[in-house]
């Protein structure tokens, strides 16, 4: 479904950038949300994302994986946990979410316009 536009100024205020999986876990609990500790590189250091993924990807999987992070996003609390970070990804039909992966010769932390 198409959205509404928006401004320039909207989209000059998302900060997206190239991030690392360092670490990924499963919430107990949770059969959809992975914890996700992503290296944002020397502006943001490492933040804790959590994703609605498990279904998905495993775990293993994304280890040391470099994907595209709104790195910005006001932090949301999730299953009791702070979400600081969305992963960007495909929406798939059903909502069966695709991940975007980004070359290993993309430094940490690098601006995505």
């Amino acid at each position: 479904m198409k959205k509404p536009n928006c401004t320039f100024e909207d989209f000059l205020r998302l900060d997206i950038r190239v991030g690392q999986i360092k670490s990924a876990v499963p919430i107990e609990g949770s059969k959809k949300l992975l914890l996700l500790n992503v290296d944002l590189g020397p502006d943001y250091g490492v933040v804790e994302i959590l994703s609605g993924i498990a279904k998905f990807i495993t775990p293993l999987e994304l280890i040391d994986k470099r994907v595209p992070v709104v790195a910005n996003l006001e932090p949301k609390l999730m299953a009791g946990k702070t979400s600081n970070g969305f992963i960007l990804m495909g929406d798939l039909v059903d909502h069966i979410a695709q991940l975007i992966f980004l070359s290993d010769t993309l430094p940490l932390g690098t601006v995505i316009c």
